[in-house]
């Protein structure tokens, strides 16, 4: 592995291209979730639910699961040991390595993969991190662990890495369609927490760069009250190149209804790099918004300088926060009225891949989801 320097005034804007996240995988990058503050001290739930996870994605490509030294032996036994939905012949698709970590967000803290145009390799960015925001409104004070995590899964891969520590990026920020357009907010990427010393149009240049895309559409807005600053992949995604799931309500007295609205008037207007219109496609949110209970926050141990909850709070739910792997979807549910509507349309939209639901209240609860805890490897 080499690490490589960005040199953001002569880099050519030609020399990589991110790949959309429907393309062929070789593999799944995951993190071990142990941490208090966001989990909880009862982590028998969101052990489930990463064992539902890895045991559908093992059966279509490589899984690799990021765990810390005191977790690493229960990563195992979960995986390997307690479980009965793992079959032994998925086995040896599973790899459980140890990585030093401070959260599972492997989303955020891992790195952004791209391909070199000349040479065909895979590179893996890695990007400065923050906790979302530093000490402007970062949700830990404490992730001196996180900022390795990117270039330890190069190391892992014997993939190159770009050295973009100096542009602070969380990859949940940013989705792409292979073809030379990214959407994102700019309630996140224009957050003064990020990079307040640059410009709407220095940040664009930067992406432009470092991912090869020719179109950036920018977003208003993400779903409402995410602490993450409103990601992309809470509010539109791409299903192929020139369309995108918008997650919706027709709920006009719901807070995210004039958000999505705002973001709907953006994406009619435009079109893609390759000049096409945008077409969009509805995805409701829960009817139901999903609300902390007081039982769940009593379960939360926050450390010094950690973002806080509060009970009846109302979390970032949304059935964007899909991943695509090989062949399917796997998409959270919530034991909601909209999780069939919502799977048909998924259905609809993915043809040719299975649609697994996965129930994730124990995912949100801890401030993301499905999306937010993946990252995948592009197949070379």
């Amino acid at each position: 592995m080499k690490t490589l320097k960005v040199d953001w005034d002569n880099l050519d804007s030609g020399m990589y291209r991110m790949p959309g996240e429907f393309e062929p995988h070789d593999a799944t990058f995951l993190i071990w979730p142990w941490r208090p503050g966001s989990w909880g001290r009862d982590l028998n739930d969101i052990y489930d639910a990463y064992v539902q996870l890895v045991a559908a994605i093992a059966p279509r490509e490589d899984v690799v699961v990021l765990a810390n030294r005191e977790s690493f032996c229960n990563a195992q036994w979960m995986l390997k040991g307690a479980t009965t939905q793992i079959d032994e012949e998925l086995f040896e698709k599973i790899y459980i390595v140890e990585c030093e970590n401070d959260d599972a967000w492997a989303r955020d803290t891992g790195a952004t993969f791209v391909f070199d145009t000349h040479s065909k390799k895979r590179i893996g960015i890695d990007w400065g991190f923050n906790a979302w925001g530093g000490t402007y409104n970062g949700l830990y004070a404490h992730y001196e662990n996180d900022i390795c995590v990117a270039s330890n899964m190069c190391k892992m891969l014997d993939d190159d890495c770009i050295d973009a520590t100096d542009f602070i990026l969380e990859g949940g920020s940013i989705h792409a369609d292979g073809e030379g357009t990214l959407i994102t907010t700019k309630e996140c990427l224009l957050s003064k927490g990020r990079n307040s010393n640059l410009s709407q149009e220095e940040i664009e240049n930067r992406l432009k760069k470092s991912l090869g895309v020719k179109k950036i559409i920018w977003l208003p807005y993400g779903i409402y009250n995410d602490e993450t600053d409103g990601h992309v992949d809470n509010i539109c995604t791409f299903v192929e190149p020139g369309k995108v799931l918008l997650a919706w309500t027709d709920d006009e007295n719901d807070p995210q209804y004039d958000r999505s609205v705002a973001d709907l008037k953006v994406l009619e207007q435009e079109t893609d790099a390759c000049g096409r219109k945008i077409e969009v496609i509805k995805l409701p949110i829960p009817k139901k918004p999903i609300i902390l209970t007081k039982e769940e926050v009593e379960a939360y141990d926050f450390e010094e300088g950690e973002d806080v909850r509060e009970p009846g709070e109302r979390l970032a739910a949304s059935y964007v926060n899909h991943y695509i792997i090989n062949d399917a979807v796997i998409v959270p549910i919530f034991n909601d009225v909209m999780d069939d509507e919502v799977i048909r349309i998924l259905s609809k939209c993915y043809k040719g891949r299975q649609i697994i639901p996965i129930y994730a209240r124990a995912i949100i609860a801890g401030g993301g989801n499905i999306h937010c805890i993946t990252q995948q490897v592009p197949q070379v």
